[in-house]
């Protein structure tokens, strides 16, 4: 999930950040300014830690963390078309790719990396970055709408379909094969996303009226959420929660709603016990004659809890995350700034806001302690990567030296050299080559 932040409006303050974006587990935060770009602990409500900070690449616009590793994936408006891939807490450059035309999105999870242009979406496998397979045949994409399931087993990927309808191509990118479109909304996409195990896809279009769940890999429509009647709005931002009870969305205006995904179940009481209970069965009962339009207006769940922000029309994102034992909603915005919210599981209602960080102060004493701990550079990426059977005295087995992803699920242990990759959309298995810089 992440949001490159537009330039102002004529009498408007100009964004802080560039882009900010949540990793795949909501765990940390990675913001992306003009002079380079931060990584954040969200470990604790009260403090917000700084992990990393780099000056190294200006006018950051794409900032990309795997889980809470120490791999990370940059794009500069100085290079558009070249994507950066770091090991930050070894201070080594694992690789540079460029390509065809400017880069709009990076999505990754422990299987793959996808890399997404206008009209052409690359994918990689992540653990020697080799290109598998690009896509060629899709519609013009100029926001870069894509998402892939954090679950790398499961590791589907879904772009718009179509440049005038709500398509959503479903493709499986562990097969390399499409698996099925879905005719989401009838007006253009806005927000994709999937949930944590890859079994469920939202959607919502750019009116940002109605929001659908999809079944996964069938594409059947589960839900249907309202977020609103009066105004069509700019989603900038929709996700599940880890365990997948509730979606978050938020927008260009005011209010981050919150639905509540329901266990579907078919067992209805014979008879209402109630008056209002009666009137239900009724309305229920009348949506069978009404037109299709009106009835699915009447289906359509409301927000099961809300977030109020302090200012509208300005980018952000939200995520729903478990912090301290307790549910949070946080929402990062372009002024530079996280937004803490508590989150009622049980009775919903207005999210009350109990914190506010500032983005933009000064490195912690966190990072100054990381920095002063830092070793010497290792001679390749080869060497900084743990080995399944080298090594092992001073290594917690299952993980890297530096506590981050398992063992052999980012990068396997054979070589993998430093270097320039250029990609070139004329040949759809172009050769990895590396070159030296």
């Amino acid at each position: 999930m992440e949001a490159e932040a537009a330039d102002a409006p004529p009498g408007r303050v100009e964004a802080a950040l560039s882009c900010f974006s949540f990793n795949q587990d909501c765990t940390s935060l990675a913001i992306g300014t003009k002079t380079g770009y931060k990584l954040f602990s969200l470990s604790s409500v009260e403090q917000l830690d700084q992990v990393h900070g780099s000056n190294e690449i200006p006018d950051v616009y794409i900032v990309e963390r795997l889980f809470s590793s120490s791999l990370v994936v940059v794009v500069s408006h100085t290079k558009p078309r070249q994507m950066n891939v770091y090991h930050f807490k070894k201070g080594t450059e694992i690789c540079n790719y460029c390509y065809s035309s400017n880069i709009l999105s990076i999505r990754l999870n422990r299987q793959r990396l996808l890399v997404c242009l206008e009209e052409s979406i690359y994918i990689h496998n992540i653990k020697d970055m080799k290109l598998l397979k690009t896509l060629l045949d899709i519609p013009s994409n100029p926001t870069g709408l894509c998402a892939l399931s954090i679950n790398h087993s499961n590791s589907y990927l879904a772009y718009p379909g179509s440049q005038s309808t709500g398509e959503i191509v479903l493709y499986d990118g562990n097969s390399l094969k499409m698996v099925c479109t879905i005719a989401a909304h009838e007006g253009t996409l806005a927000a994709i996303t999937f949930n944590s195990s890859g079994s469920k896809l939202a959607s919502a279009s750019e009116k940002g009226t109605v929001i659908r769940v999809f079944s996964v890999p069938e594409g059947q429509k589960l839900y249907e959420f309202r977020r609103g009647m009066k105004r069509y709005v700019t989603i900038s931002s929709l996700v599940f929660s880890m365990d997948s009870q509730f979606l978050c969305a938020s927008s260009n205006t005011e209010t981050v709603h919150i639905f509540k995904l329901e266990q579907l179940t078919d067992s209805r009481p014979e008879e209402p016990s109630t008056w209002s209970g009666y009137m239900g069965k009724m309305l229920t009962a009348a949506t069978n004659y009404l037109p299709a339009q009106v009835s699915d207006m009447m289906n359509q769940d409301r927000a099961f809890a809300t977030g109020r922000l302090n200012f509208s029309g300005q980018k952000n994102i939200c995520t729903l995350s478990t912090i301290q034992k307790l549910p949070r909603l946080l929402v990062a915005s372009s002024d530079g700034h996280l937004y803490i919210y508590n989150l009622d599981p049980q009775d919903g209602g207005e999210c009350v806001l109990i914190k506010t960080h500032s983005l933009l102060s000064s490195g912690t004493a966190e990072e100054n302690k990381e920095n002063d701990l830092r070793p010497s550079l290792p001679p390749s990426y080869a060497a900084t990567v743990a080995r399944p059977s080298a090594s092992t005295a001073s290594t917690v087995p299952g993980y890297s030296e530096d506590g981050g992803a398992l063992r052999g699920e980012v990068i396997p242990e054979h070589e993998f050299a430093t270097g320039p990759v250029c990609l070139d959309d004329e040949n759809e298995f172009p050769p990895v080559s590396i070159r030296n810089p």
